[in-house]
């Protein structure tokens, strides 16, 4: 008599995220592409704008494999290390959205976004950590 306690809407979640951030990496690559051609983009500030951009990807790859594992094993420590991540990422997207050289409209609209799917997605995670313990 078994009971399965991995959370689907988790699974979903970090599924759609996935694809998602491959969106998100490549319109704000793009952006910042386009903001240094088109306005004087100081070149001490382009570095570290990309360099926060592809923080942000290696830290992806890891975030959704643990929450993935996590999820699916039904292990609380995989899932915990990604929300752990999970935080990261966020700094890391709150940097983008408020600090970066130029934030464009197109940069609110999809950090909003992204920031929105991480609070749901740590909420899931939470609550399946929750689940997982008990």
């Amino acid at each position: 008599n078994s009971s399965q306690l991995s959370s689907l809407p988790l699974q979903i979640l970090l599924y759609v995220n996935g694809v998602y951030y491959i969106f998100y990496f490549l319109a704000t690559l793009a952006m910042i592409i386009y903001k240094s051609q088109v306005f004087s983009y100081p070149d001490d500030f382009l570095a570290p704008d990309l360099a926060v951009l592809f923080l942000m990807a290696i830290l992806e790859v890891p975030r959704l494999y643990l929450g993935f594992k996590g999820n699916l094993t039904e292990a609380e420590a995989p899932l915990g290390l990604s929300l752990g991540l999970t935080v990261g990422s966020v700094v890391l997207c709150v940097y983008l959205l408020l600090w970066q050289t130029y934030v464009l409209w197109a940069d609110v609209l999809l950090n909003a976004v992204l920031l929105s799917a991480y609070g749901l997605e740590s909420g899931l995670k939470v609550t399946a950590i929750a689940a997982f313990v008990s």
